[in-house]
């Protein structure tokens, strides 16, 4: 009996010593991204400013939804590409709070970092591919500069404000408006094991059927070039999906974005749900461009998704005068991730990608 008492006591003491965690101030109450602050429980919206400069600043559009429960910190972001537009349109569908909100903050665990539209102009100005501004693709220019055009200024608050505050990562793109693409994702692999492995889980959950294997991107951190891969560069598991195509946006490409964000948010434990990632995906091993050698007017023979044979026939470029200037042939046998969608072509234009499966 004496031993006994001995022994509670020893452990009275022990727990005597723990400090005790009750009453403490969560230490990260508030979550804050720009001019975005979330309590606990809450959504915020706000903006990330970009400074002016050689050219003019402007403000980029952001939510925060800082769950009720502590987790990890996953930042959506699309359009780069401001006509990219279902990927666009699936954030905002998460931001939106009518008829109630699409992530619940108040069964969340972790911090969701939401932002729709990085390239403002594009969107303003129906400007395909790049920053009106000053020419500039929005994801060549990672991780920014403070003494750049408008672009490099935006690339700097964004990795500081989004990357750097982060856990994990999804860059959501799409066809734009010359492009007739089929959905598909992106798994960069690093080298590091442990990240590769979240990473290409990610990919997995997300759940479309074809995944590229991206292992040729920049490894230096300080010139990273595109946003997932700051993200990657700074040893934080991301993706990249894209889906929609060339213009008008069909209800199911911003339907299957959003199904694929919650896919990750419920593989990370965020929300009360189980992920259900694609069972026997194709991993593309690599994509193979097909570039216009001359101007013209383009005549596709193939749809996107289409499997096509090396030598096989993708389209004709021809003239005005409807004379044949170019028979376009697939260089490798691979699916048609996206095909040229509009007729108007100039030299060096993309007329195809072709991604070519693992064996």
């Amino acid at each position: 009996m004496k031993d006994l008492r001995s022994l509670v006591l020893a452990i009275g003491s022990l727990v005597l010593a723990i400090p005790s965690t009750a009453g403490q101030a969560d230490p990260h109450s508030t979550f804050t991204v720009g001019t975005a602050a979330a309590s606990r429980g809450q959504q915020a919206n706000g903006v990330i400013h970009v400074p002016p400069g050689s050219d003019a600043g402007y403000d980029i559009p952001v939510s925060v939804i800082h769950g009720a429960r502590p987790g990890p910190v996953l930042a959506v972001v699309s359009g780069a590409h401001g006509t990219e537009y279902a990927s666009i349109l699936a954030v905002e569908m998460l931001i939106g709070a009518d008829p109630r909100p699409a992530i619940d903050p108040t069964t969340l665990s972790g911090t969701v970092i939401l932002v729709p539209l990085v390239n403002v102009a594009s969107f303003d100005r129906l400007t395909p591919h790049v920053n009106p501004v000053d020419n500039k693709s929005m994801n060549r220019f990672y991780p920014g500069s403070a003494g750049g055009t408008q672009t490099d200024r935006a690339s700097l608050v964004m990795t500081k404000e989004v990357v750097e505050k982060c856990d994990h990562l999804i860059d959501l793109h799409g066809g734009d408006l010359d492009e007739n693409l089929r959905p598909y994702s992106y798994w960069t692999v690093t080298g590091n094991q442990k990240q590769d492995e979240i990473s290409k889980a990610m990919a997995l959950a997300f759940g479309l059927d074809h995944i590229i294997i991206s292992a040729d991107r920049p490894k230096d951190p300080s010139a990273s070039r595109y946003l997932e891969n700051t993200a990657s560069t700074r040893g934080k598991p991301s993706i990249t999906a894209e889906a929609g195509r060339s213009g008008p946006v069909e209800a199911n490409d911003p339907a299957v974005l959003i199904a694929g964000v919650r896919g990750v948010m419920a593989y990370l434990k965020m929300i009360p749900s189980t992920a259900k990632p694609v069972a026997k995906p194709i991993w593309i091993e690599k994509i193979v461009t097909v570039a216009a050698e001359t101007d013209g007017v383009f005549y596709p023979a193939v749809s996107r998704d289409a499997h096509v044979e090396a030598g096989q026939r993708i389209g004709l470029v021809r003239d005005h005068y409807f004379k044949t200037l170019a028979d376009v042939k697939a260089p490798e046998a691979g699916t048609i991730m996206f095909v040229r969608a509009l007729p108007s072509l100039k030299k060096g234009d993309t007329i195809a990608s072709v991604g070519v499966a693992r064996k």
